[in-house]
């Protein structure tokens, strides 16, 4: 990364928004999740959890990079 903060930060703050549209898609996931379980498509629903699992694993990441951006 270069030593510009003020690139740092506006890396960091398109970070954050992509950040707050994985976790919008998560959240949305999820409703449908609950629908295809209550409506007996237990096997779409544990795929989709699967995808919802990866969508954490990789908001971790986005959010550490973020703090790193943000420090830098």
């Amino acid at each position: 990364m270069s030593g510009n903060p003020e690139a740092s930060i506006t890396r960091a703050d398109a970070l954050t928004l992509l950040l707050y549209n994985q976790h919008a898609l998560a959240a949305s996931m999820e409703e449908v999740i609950k629908w295809l379980s209550e409506n007996g498509v237990g096997i779409v629903a544990d795929n989709a959890m699967t995808a919802i699992e990866t969508l954490d694993t990789n908001a971790q990441a986005i959010t550490d990079a973020i703090m790193r951006l943000r420090q830098s």
